[in-house]
């Protein structure tokens, strides 16, 4: 659900004060709790160091990344992966099946080069 139009987006004012402060593309991180601050223009090309619960993740803020929130780009769990035991056995096999293309195509590699006949000076 998104806030009201009357309201406006919710921008923490401490935040926009740090930003006015800085200047855009500095290499200064900027860090906040504030992971429900709404992006917004002015905050484009600086990073902000949003907290996740444990530590600061640096984000940098872009064009494209206007009107969300900075706690979307900072994830609060690890994400280990799907499946147990059959996912195991196919990423293997994925990876069996990788090796043996690299190894083909060494072996195609080398060939050619073994081969060449050597020319014979009149």
């Amino acid at each position: 659900m998104s806030r009201s139009l009357k309201k406006g987006p919710y921008i923490d004012e401490k935040l926009l004060k740090k930003v006015s402060k800085l200047k855009a593309g500095g290499k200064e991180i900027i860090k906040t709790w504030k992971r429900a601050c709404t992006i917004t223009p002015e905050m484009i090309g600086f990073s902000f160091g949003v907290h996740n619960g444990r530590e600061f993740i640096t984000v940098k803020a872009t064009e494209s990344m206007v009107g969300h929130k900075l706690g979307e780009f900072s994830p609060t769990t690890k994400f280990s992966r799907h499946g147990g035991r059959m996912q195991r056995e196919l990423e293997t096999a994925a990876a069996e099946k990788e090796t043996a293309k690299i190894e083909a195509e060494k072996t195609v590699a080398e060939k050619p080069a073994a081969e060449k006949p050597k020319t014979e000076k009149k």
